[in-house]
């Protein structure tokens, strides 16, 4: 009930768009029913060869419903995918908001493709709660109160009484008897997608490694074992779905029976009018038009309660960092680290252990040492990824927790060793660090990176598209684009992390030479396993098992 709550809590600020929509369908439903009722009136009525005048009535009431039911439907299924869309939005954006304040420190247990499929699927999934678990309840209720006091103005209390007991066994026996047995296959259908998604997209981003070692048989053969026991859950599924519809079909049917042996014996006794006997037959069959839909709605209220779940248990994960009420303003863009303390988890040994750094405005500083030194770790710390434990860590004069996160990310450009370019045009990638930058500004940040005259080779210029992670691109021209977005950001700090790992020597020297003058006046720390060649270094540092120390002049030519 708890997850139910949230999930209303999240949908209701669309609660007149809801409304309208319940209202509407309501009517669709209640046109049909005059339609149907009305139409077996004029049709009983005119067997009887009355003067035509007297069915001028029905035949209005039938031209009526039946134009008003095409209307009410295009009406409802209007607003209904318009509140449909409205709370989906509303739920990415939500989703998103709260996702993107965990990563990337509280994101790390997480596989790609499994949030990927939260973000996507399970969000899709839960589009059926309004459309198919919150408003056919409520288009039911209204729609049985009428049919219910219709009955028993025509047929008495007690049959209206019978057949309310025909649509409490449709209305609710039936669907939660589907909500019982679809519980657990609906859950482990939500589930077993989202591992088939991981799967997948761990398949296919690590394809080159999984050929290399020849471990592709044996991946797929894990994807065809939890495709069949995805395709075994929907079957399941299925299975209760036919139930479901056998069920409602044989209460509408007996339902019919049941009127009519209470409907036949008042016509003959003179106390019903023998035209309203198909009214009153019609009436109980069109409606449970109204109950149809919920076995469905408690089927689907399994699947959207277990993907809110999934939702729910990553935005409950703690925040990694606090903002402060109100950001402070740095003096300068000095760095000053003083016996810094970190450890991931509490039961996890230090990964720092006294960290001691001064970092100058405007200094280059390189920080040297082998993998799990806890460099990478430092960086994280410096960007507001994680929140220290103990010690100092300022920036600009304050404590870098007096600081907003999204200010010192502001701040602080981090060159990787492999830049992430998205999958748009070379302009867009580079718009992410300023989005309101001109063309102009645009070019001159590329022209510092070195690589304009490339971009204006390629037959679409600065519109080409880059593809997934910058595939079409070589290391050099992904590093390049990168250090042209870093430009264009105008960040005063940059972290240059392994910039040069995994590029060729001639790649290498010309991405130093453009480096050069990329760094001139900015306050930069370099990481990585050796030395660059970079023409002016202020300070070499050695980070070993969580520890910093300083490299004297006369011993950094063994690095």
């Amino acid at each position: 009930m708890r997850t139910f709550g949230r999930l209303l809590g999240i949908v209701l600020p669309a609660w007149r768009w809801m409304l309208v929509s319940v209202f509407l369908g309501a009517c669709t439903v209640a046109a049909n029913i005059g339609l149907m009722t009305t139409a077996a009136y004029l049709i009983a009525s005119a067997a009887l060869h009355p003067p035509l005048g007297t069915l001028f009535v029905p035949i209005t009431g039938v031209r009526f419903f039946g134009i008003s039911r095409g209307v009410f439907r295009y009406g409802e299924r209007l607003v209904t995918h318009n509140t449909t869309f409205r709370i989906l939005a509303r739920l990415r954006v939500w989703f998103y908001e709260r996702l993107e304040r965990l990563a990337p420190a509280r994101l790390q247990g997480y596989r790609s493709g499994d949030l990927l499929s939260r973000m996507i699927s399970d969000i899709e999934t839960l589009e059926h709660f309004y459309v198919r678990v919150l408003a056919p309840p409520l288009v039911a209720v209204l729609i049985l109160l009428g049919a219910f006091f219709l009955l028993r103005h025509f047929v008495g209390t007690g049959p209206a009484v019978g057949i309310l007991l025909f649509w409490g066994g449709a209305g609710i026996l039936v669907p939660w008897l589907v909500e019982r047995w679809a519980r657990k296959p609906g859950q482990q259908w939500i589930r077993r997608r989202g591992d088939l998604s991981a799967h997948l997209v761990d398949g296919i981003q690590g394809m080159p490694d999984l050929l290399a070692f020849g471990a592709h048989h044996r991946k797929a053969k894990t994807l065809d074992h939890l495709s069949r026991r995805l395709i075994a859950d929907q079957t399941r599924l299925s299975a209760i779905t036919g139930f479901a519809s056998a069920a409602m079909l044989a209460a509408t049917h007996l339902a019919v029976i049941a009127v009519l042996v209470w409907a036949i014996p008042q016509v003959a006794r003179g106390e019903l009018a023998g035209v309203l006997l198909p009214v009153v037959a019609l009436l109980v069959l069109t409606s449970f038009e109204a109950v149809m839909p919920l076995p469905e709605a408690f089927q689907f209220l399994g699947k959207s309660l277990e993907a809110a779940r999934r939702l729910f248990r990553v935005v409950d994960t703690p925040v990694p960092v606090q903002d402060p009420p109100a950001s402070a303003t740095p003096r300068d863009f000095s760095v000053d680290i003083q016996d810094l303390w970190f450890r991931y988890d509490p039961v996890e040994p230090w990964v720092l252990r006294g960290v001691d750094l001064h970092l100058r405005e405007g200094e280059r500083v390189l920080l040297m040492g082998p993998s799990g030194a806890g460099k990478t770790t430092l960086v994280a710390l410096l960007l507001r990824f994680w929140d220290y434990e103990r010690g100092s860590l300022r920036l600009g004069g304050h404590e870098l927790k007096a600081y907003r996160a999204d200010d010192v990310r502001r701040w602080i450009a981090v060159l990787d060793q492999k830049p992430y370019l998205f999958n748009t045009t070379i302009r867009e990638n580079l718009l992410l660090a300023r989005p309101e930058a001109t063309q102009e500004e645009i070019e001159q940040a590329c022209r510092v990176a070195q690589i304009h005259d490339f971009i204006q080779s390629l037959p679409e210029g600065y519109d080409t598209y880059v593809g997934e992670g910058g595939v079409r691109l070589s290391g050099g021209q992904a590093q390049r684009i990168a250090i042209a977005r870093a430009v264009l950001r105008g960040a005063p700090i940059w972290i240059l992390d392994e910039p040069t790992e995994g590029l060729d020597a001639l790649t290498e020297q010309a991405l130093l030479q453009t480096l050069e003058q990329a760094l001139e006046g900015r306050t930069v720390l370099i990481i990585s396993h050796r030395p660059l060649a970079l023409r002016r270094l202020d300070r070499v540092l050695w980070m070993e098992n969580g520890r910093l120390e300083e490299v004297p002049l006369r011993r950094r030519e063994r690095f």
